[in-house]
């Protein structure tokens, strides 16, 4: 039984991790200055995104999730054949159409299936499900890379379904933004209303740069700095005393809006990774997608780790 995971460009990994497990990468259309951009987390191109400084200030950037009838095109064209048993884990449904588009999609693919793989001499039936990951960008990484290891393990496929929403409950997330006015007037395009205009004028005005932490998207600030390195750090020792501690899954994942020179100078970066290495935890580190980019701003920062319930302060 062949089962794949499909994902969408909202999910942030690192290209080696999924071209070694084959992912296939729903894309999704980003647009910016009025130009088009499909997002397929090249890395070439998620590289002279960066290097480009086309999210800086007076750069209209937009995203848009690919339509029924697209989805619909890939899956009978990249996915039918190849698999008897699909997943399509998708960005949370609160802040994007993927879920919904996607969902439409499969039951138009369901519908029609059996043709295309009577043309093309695959014996037997095909099956998929849609599943809202509930997550964003790292978390979304970290759920997949969790669900390649239930895949592994031979579950049935309700076993399967079942464990993907458990552990989705537990994926905890810390983010944080460089720029809450970018992510401010992003919120207000979309009719977004989670960040205020308050909180970002004082964000800009007294350059505070906070950590945002919680389970999923439904994120609280836990802390607010007159730094992104002390933003950053803070994250560091909270990851870092986390993994010590024991995780539900071992990897964690961390994706950054920034070039891989930036990445490297973060403070406390070392510091996690010797922890993980120590544990036996796997760090899923990536350059932020630019479709997440373009969500977060450039410079954001996104971590995501699975594990029992817990406070931020419990490591500080």
């Amino acid at each position: 039984m062949r089962v794949g995971l499909i994902v969408d460009s909202a999910c942030d990994l690192p290209y080696e991790f999924r071209r070694q497990h084959d992912l296939f990468v729903l894309p999704v259309t980003a647009r910016i200055d009025h130009q088009t951009y499909v997002d397929e987390h090249d890395p070439v191109r998620t590289q002279e995104f960066y290097q480009s400084g086309l999210l800086q200030k007076g750069h209209h950037a937009e995203t848009e999730a690919f339509s029924v009838q697209q989805i619909h095109d890939l899956f009978m064209e990249k996915i039918v054949n190849q698999f008897d048993i699909a997943i399509c884990e998708t960005v949370t449904r609160s802040r994007s159409l993927i879920y919904q588009n996607a969902s439409e999609a499969m039951n138009s693919v369901m519908a029609q299936y059996r043709e295309v793989r009577n043309a093309a001499g695959v014996p037997g039936s095909f099956s998929m499900r849609v599943v809202d990951s509930k997550q964003i960008f790292a978390g979304q990484g970290l759920l997949a890379a969790h669900t390649l290891r239930l895949i592994d393990q031979k579950l049935s496929k309700n076993a399967l379904r079942n464990e993907i929403e458990r552990f989705s409950d537990n994926i905890y997330t810390c983010v944080i933004p460089r720029d809450l006015h970018y992510i401010r007037e992003r919120a207000r395009r979309r009719g977004d209303k989670s960040v205020s205009a308050v909180v970002a004028f004082l964000g800009k005005a007294l350059n505070i740069t906070p950590v945002i932490f919680g389970q999923g998207v439904e994120g609280q600030p836990v802390a607010k700095t007159r730094s992104f390195d002390v933003a950053v750090e803070k994250v560091m020792n909270y990851a870092t005393g986390r993994v010590q501690a024991g995780l539900l899954t071992p990897y964690v994942s961390l994706s950054c809006g920034m070039t891989w020179t930036e990445i490297e100078e973060l403070p406390g970066l070392n510091r996690l990774r010797d922890a993980c290495e120590q544990q036996g935890i796997e760090l899923l580190l990536s350059q932020m997608g630019i479709t997440s980019s373009i969500y977060l701003g450039p410079g954001s920062v996104c971590l995501a780790l699975g594990a029992e319930p817990h406070r931020f302060s419990d490591f500080q």
